[in-house]
């Protein structure tokens, strides 16, 4: 239990001069972590001193950070089975204060708007085909052609909100929800693009050999085959390795999302961005063959 005297106390030297007081203060406050995060937004709130203000966001995002650099490394830690707790820490990194809960229900709400309208009697191509008339004509989702590369795209609460994404951030929301349907779909690395795989075993989902066909969920959910990846790779003159053909598992899925948004803040030189994602992608590289 934090000493909420303490707390007010030292925020109120956080426009001291002396930065070597000030350093003082802000490894005492980080110790306290994600407690003082109210007292120091109610501070800032009320306060008129510009340095004082600066101080207490800078210190807020550095409580906030490293609380999504634990919840990573636990994520990871675990197992990283459910991909879209993995996609709501990265967008906690951007969005600290977003509601997880409405994220949560709107998945369950797309799930539960296919659910209605499945029979049991239909096949797998059938399946999928009704879930694309829901996905992208009723709940209105497509691809963001016209920003491809905005950051937007790879944060799932903007992307549920705005109906667009990026390749990786359709597909990871298109997966979850088919597998809350027990259909087998599920995410595959390709280079220079992400698609989706159904396949005919849901327990062990990692062979090429139980691949039914894939699923382009940018393109509006175009279904095609291994020789449409097969004609991909040959394109790129790139060679035929069996993981650009299976599936891939989370953490492979939450790399790629990381590395999408540390390569935009590189070449748009928000360097404080790239540091903090680069922080983000050691944790997930560290998980990678456990």
């Amino acid at each position: 239990m934090v000493d909420i005297k303490e707390i007010n106390s030292l925020i109120g030297l956080l426009d001291d001069p002396d930065m070597e007081i000030y350093q003082h203060v802000e490894e005492r406050l980080l110790t306290m972590g994600e407690e003082v995060i109210a007292p120091l937004e109610l501070a800032w709130e009320q306060s008129f001193d510009a340095l004082q203000q600066s101080r207490i966001e800078e210190l807020v995002h550095k409580i906030q950070f490293s609380q999504v650099l634990i919840d990573l490394e636990l994520w990871a830690l675990s197992g990283s089975f459910d991909l879209l707790q993995g996609l709501i820490i990265v967008n906690k990194y951007q969005y600290p204060d977003c509601d997880e809960q409405k994220i949560i229900n709107q998945i369950e709400s797309i799930k539960r708007e296919i659910w209605l309208q499945m029979t049991y009697s239909m096949n797998a191509v059938e399946k999928v085909r009704l879930f694309n008339t829901i996905f992208y004509n009723t709940e209105g989702f497509s691809g963001n052609t016209r920003n491809y590369n905005d950051p937007q795209n790879s944060y799932i609460g903007q992307v549920l909100e705005s109906r667009k994404g990026n390749p990786i951030l359709l597909a990871c929301i298109y997966s979850i929800v088919a597998q809350k349907l027990d259909m087998p779909i599920y995410g595959v690395n390709l280079p220079q693009h992400f698609i989706l795989a159904c396949t005919d075993n849901y327990q062990t989902n990692n062979n090429e050999d139980e691949v039914l066909f894939y699923i382009n969920a940018f393109n509006r959910g175009q279904i095609f085959g291994r020789h449409d990846v097969l004609s991909f790779l040959n394109q790129l003159k790139l060679p035929n390795y069996p993981q650009f053909f299976q599936p891939c598992d989370n953490i492979s899925i939450i790399e790629r999302v990381l590395r999408n948004l540390y390569n935009y803040y590189t070449n748009n030189s928000i360097t404080q961005k790239a540091e903090e994602l680069e922080k983000m992608l050691t944790i997930i590289n560290g998980h990678q063959y456990i």
